[in-house]
């Protein structure tokens, strides 16, 4: 299997390298006009790249059999961390939502280890009851209990992007487990009402989705950013602008080097760059798969599902929203878009998948 996980660390590299230059392409105007600096950005991203460089390589040398070992104690830490947040006076607000912790320089958003703890937690979970997951009280009701606290708290941030995340997640590894049908069906349209009413309950989220059915309708209001995204990517033609060249970059695209920098991507580098990042993550998922298929532990075979379903389904909501084809949402482009907590806890599930594929090898 070593063939497999040098092409998908080989794909990951890419995808690092691609991201320096891009949030150094779309942040330098931005920040030498705000920060004084116009390396500011690009500066804390290689500060954040060494950070997770250092925990994935950690992450990658201990057997993570023994991660499976204190499974519980993870979650219990997330939930903490995710309570902790929301208490005026710890949490740090920003833009209306109390989603960080502060520590000097570096902001520490606990719903990005949420995330993690959770596939860990039920990894765990699945791969020891086995048969008990098509029971609804021993395996439907704990999985979606440990969910609806998760999602509940990440919401009150308020975080709906990652809300909507943790709830996939928690889907996909309870199907992928044998988890009955029925149970899924239920538990969505259950969901639906209450997603809807989240929706219509905030009028910020209610004008995403009305800029979303139509963003050229109120193109200096409510679509500002959609049009903004779209006009980024369709003036990139083909073979784009060329690097450094974004006129959307600016000030006219929000976000262009955190949420919308797929649309920085597509201007730039054209209709042949956009295409190029979107087979790099489907190269990345694709190899990921051959390694858990290759995988005959358990846990480790479930720890494979939860992280690339988080990082596909990140990367199809970022270029979806980029597009127009989603609402939007605020998701990175894993690897890709400014971020450290993100980028730190994303490039250490990559350390977790390559130590599950090296562990195979070795004889699992």
């Amino acid at each position: 299997m070593r063939d497999i996980r040098v092409s998908f660390f080989m794909t990951f590299m890419i995808l690092l390298c691609l991201g320096v230059v891009m949030i150094y392409s779309s942040s330098c105007v931005y920040a030498l006009e705000v920060m004084k600096n116009g390396a500011f950005f690009l500066t804390r991203h290689l500060m954040f790249l060494v950070i997770g460089s250092v925990v994935m390589f950690a992450v990658m040398t201990v057997d993570y059999r023994l991660i499976q070992k204190h499974a519980r104690l993870i979650l219990g830490l997330a939930f903490l961390l995710l309570v902790l947040v929301l208490v005026p006076g710890i949490g740090k607000i920003s833009s209306g939502a109390r989603r960080w912790f502060s520590f000097g320089p570096i902001n520490f958003q606990p719903s990005e280890f949420a995330k993690v703890a959770l596939i860990i937690y039920l990894a765990d979970f699945f791969s020891r009851k086995k048969g008990m997951v098509r029971s609804f009280k021993q395996g439907f009701v704990p999985v979606m209990t440990v969910m609806a606290l998760m999602c509940a708290l990440i919401i009150k941030q308020p975080d709906m992007g990652n809300t909507v995340l943790v709830f996939i997640i928690t889907l996909a590894m309870f199907f992928v487990a044998g988890g009955r049908t029925s149970y899924l069906v239920s538990i969505f349209l259950m969901a639906l009402p209450v997603i809807i009413f989240l929706v219509i309950s905030a009028p910020y989220r209610l004008r995403r989705v009305v800029a979303f059915m139509n963003p050229w309708e109120d193109a200096q209001g409510a679509g500002f950013q959609l049009s903004q995204s779209q006009m980024a990517l369709g003036s990139g033609g083909f073979w784009g602008v060329g690097l450094g060249k974004s006129v959307q970059k600016l000030f006219y695209l929000p976000a262009a080097h955190t949420d919308f920098i797929f649309s920085i991507i597509g201007e730039e580098l054209g209709f042949l760059g956009a295409i190029a990042v979107v087979a790099l993550f489907v190269l990345l998922i694709w190899q990921g798969i051959r390694i858990l298929k290759n995988t005959s532990d358990p846990f480790g075979y479930f720890i494979c599902i939860g992280i690339l379903v988080m990082i596909g389904i990140q990367a199809a909501v970022n270029i979806g929203v980029s597009i127009g084809a989603l609402p939007t949402k605020g998701l990175p482009l894993p690897f890709i878009s400014y971020g450290g907590s993100a980028l730190i806890f994303n490039m250490a599930v990559i350390g977790l998948i390559l130590n599950v594929s090296r562990t195979q090898d070795v004889g699992g």
